[in-house]
């Protein structure tokens, strides 16, 4: 049952690690059963798909976006989205800021690290998220209108529980890095990594946020 997986694995978990129930694909009634288990983290990655859902559940649920956002989907996601997991492209980035701007809210976002070998996966380059956060930090910066929270990475999609703990790893000691180079930083607190099949390994890494849907709902339905 929904219930179960999700009290076992919450009772897995640190004090001040989130659980994001990965919800894309699975109906309304399943995103439920998780509500009424206690579940209030819930994580889409299709802008229409998550704009039908959220008007169908409570109003208390705690939405992260962390799939590919076109910037013409804007809309769609940021009325709704408590945290953007996906950014992955200075564009993306600068939409999102505009669009922030334009409507009076500042967006909290996470940074993309290109992490896995695939290169089919999105995401920043280390020098790329440098750049951005010097920016970022800068008193005259243009990025009024999101507030950076952290890193978000996907490991290498392989059964090598050493290839996926080097990539971690990787994302770990960057994310040191960066709290060395910007100490200013406010609120860069997130780590976003781990899914159904390594979360536990993401827990050894500083991992602050794990997505977790398969683990949780089941095979997805499409």
């Amino acid at each position: 049952m929904i219930q179960d997986k999700i009290h076992d694995i919450v009772g897995k978990l640190p004090s001040g690690v989130k659980l994001v129930a990965v919800s894309k694909y699975h109906s309304v009634p399943e995103l439920m059963e998780a509500y009424r288990a206690g579940q209030r983290c819930f994580g889409e990655n299709r802008p229409q798909e998550f704009a039908m859902k959220v008007p169908e559940m409570p109003s208390d649920i705690e939405w992260h976006f962390i799939g590919h956002l076109q910037t013409n989907k804007l809309k769609l996601v940021l009325p709704y989205a408590s945290l953007v997991e996906s950014i992955d492209s200075k564009r993306l980035l600068d939409s999102v800021n505009a669009w922030g701007k334009a409507n009076g809210k500042v967006v909290p976002v996470l940074l993309e690290l290109h992490l896995g070998a695939e290169e089919t996966k999105g995401g920043f380059t280390d020098q790329e998220i440098i750049d951005i956060l010097s920016e970022y930090v800068d008193a005259d910066s243009a990025y009024s209108h999101v507030h950076i929270r952290g890193l978000m990475g996907m490991a290498t999609n392989t059964d090598d529980e050493a290839v996926i703990d080097s990539d971690f790893s990787r994302i770990e000691a960057f994310k040191k890095n960066l709290d060395r180079m910007f100490p200013s930083l406010d609120g860069f607190t997130e780590l976003s990594i781990g899914m159904s099949d390594d979360w536990q390994l993401a827990l050894r890494h500083g991992a602050t946020i794990i997505r977790v849907g398969t683990a949780i709902f089941g095979p997805r339905k499409v």
